[in-house]
């Protein structure tokens, strides 16, 4: 029995083309290997009576038009809107909040500095209207690089049409925000030290890069990218964790007359006649299909699914030298007490619904990469700190919570040891930061687990844990991503 298309992998964006292709009337297969579908995007059940959001957390750059179109909120999509939005400690006693309240934030802003709240407004409506303009390429086919005829060239002088509602100032912003390194950027923005280090933050998660690395700038707007409730810029937790993301895309895409099965891995994309065919499964079943889309990342797909001599050598170097090594770790705790900052007593309170900031300034972010960019994990990582629990009390047993930690720098590649001999000192060497912050806080720890970029890779299968599927670098973004055709 053949299909139209063949599905490799049922992340999220696997789900989502599967709910276009059959909306468009094809007849769809998708092939999962985990006995859920999801891929990143997964609630699972690690510990008794938890329900943790294993590797995504947050949600906020799924395109509204996406979830409209697959109706997710009829198929059990809720989103609740993190507020406050960011909450940084720092060693001296004072906190920082941001809120979705601009007022509030401006507020806060001016307790560092009255220069920099004045300016504030002004630094985020610029980053909108270059948001808006970047996310508008999201849903566009990139055309070929280099431009190859008349056509081609004309798809690019409309994307050049699309810069004409920007000023002057406006275009200026865009190059810089495409070549600076966060922390360039935001001087020329602001003057205090804590202001800055909390909006970096933005600029260097998932990147390979330190706050002063050039590129890092674009990082930040990419996280200002998306919304929740219609409002640019803010992230949100999933009720039923992240698997519920999943969950209702594979609804939708059922209801639109896919195919799902899971604990289905696929070993082989077949090719005849230098087109594709199908797929070999690893249990040695072959399907037929007329198109496969892969939501794997590019080596994964290129370079261990289809035999080698398929594709032209230089396409096949080209992926080779993709850049995809993640610096990324996360952690999963089940608590049974919420972290009593000294900066500010009490448990539970507003700061512990925010991202938890442990990054006390510029120098220190930029230090963690120092090491991991020389493959040792950072001595002083930076720290980001969740709890879904509070908007959502259904994901742990009562008077339990999780706390989600996601950290930087922990590279792929180590330099010394591997990260099966790492993975326990580093993880011991978090909890010891938080407690210099928290006092207390690791001795309410029931449950931990930590994955590490490695680990990431063996388990959702993406190369390198890099969670872009990539480097987010200007030679490998858009026509060039994941290489020039």
């Amino acid at each position: 029995m053949g299909y139209d298309a063949i599905i490799v992998g049922g992340g999220h964006n696997g789900l989502v083309t599967a709910f276009y292709l059959a909306r468009a009337g094809r007849k769809v297969l998708v092939l999962e290997r985990r006995e859920m579908v999801g891929g990143c995007a997964v609630t699972e059940a690690i510990w008794p009576g938890y329900k943790v959001s294993t590797a995504s957390y947050l949600v906020s750059l799924l395109q509204q038009k996406i979830v409209d179109d697959m109706q997710l909120a009829r198929h059990g999509y809720h989103v609740d809107a993190k507020d406050p939005a960011f909450f940084s400690p720092f060693p001296d006693g004072r906190y920082f909040f941001t809120w979705a309240d601009s007022a509030k934030t401006l507020a806060e802003v001016a307790k560092f500095s009255k220069r920099d709240a004045a300016r504030m407004p002004a630094f985020e409506e610029q980053l909108e209207r270059l948001a808006k303009l970047v996310e508008s390429l999201l849903l566009v086919c990139p055309p070929p690089f280099p431009p190859r005829g008349v056509g081609e060239i004309i798809e690019y002088l409309k994307l050049v049409g699309r810069l004409r509602g920007l000023s002057a100032k406006d275009m200026v912003a865009l190059v810089k925000i495409f070549t600076m390194s966060a922390a360039d950027y935001l001087d020329e923005w602001f003057e205090s030290p804590e202001v800055k280090v909390t909006l970096a933050t933005d600029g260097v998660i998932g990147a390979n890069g330190g706050p002063r690395s050039p590129g890092t700038a674009y990082i930040l707007l990419h996280h200002c990218m998306g919304g929740v409730g219609g409002k640019r810029g803010l992230w949100g937790f999933v009720r039923g964790g992240m698997g519920a993301v999943s969950e209702a895309m594979a609804t939708a895409a059922r209801a639109a007359g896919a195919e799902i099965r899971c604990g289905a891995q696929v070993a082989r994309i077949n090719v005849k006649e230098n087109r594709v065919a199908g797929v070999t499964l690893k249990d040695g079943d072959e399907l037929e299909a007329k198109q496969i889309a892969s939501n794997l990342d590019p080596k994964r797909t290129f370079l261990k699914l289809l035999d080698s001599g398929v594709l032209p050598t230089e396409f096949v170097e080209t992926i080779r030298n993709f850049r995809c090594e993640g610096i990324s770790a996360k952690i999963n705790l089940g608590v049974k007490a919420l972290p009593n900052f000294k900066a500010l007593p009490g448990a539970p309170a507003p700061h512990h619904k925010a991202t938890m900031h442990i990054c006390p300034s510029m120098d220190y972010v930029e230090k963690a990469w120092d090491d991991a960019k020389y493959g040792r994990p950072s001595e002083r990582p930076m720290l980001e700190m969740t709890c879904p629990t509070l908007y959502d009390p259904s994901l742990a047993p009562s008077g339990r919570h999780i706390i989600g930690i996601f950290l930087q720098y922990a590279p792929y590649t180590l330099r010394n040891g591997t990260w099966d001999d790492l993975r326990d000192p580093f993880f011991k060497r978090v909890l010891k930061i938080i407690d210099e912050y928290a006092p207390g806080f690791s001795s309410g720890i029931e449950h931990a687990e930590m994955l590490t970029p490695l680990d990431l890779e063996r388990r959702y299968s993406i190369t390198g844990g890099n969670i872009f599927h990539g480097e987010m670098a200007l030679d490998q973004m858009f026509s060039l991503r994941p290489a020039a055709r």
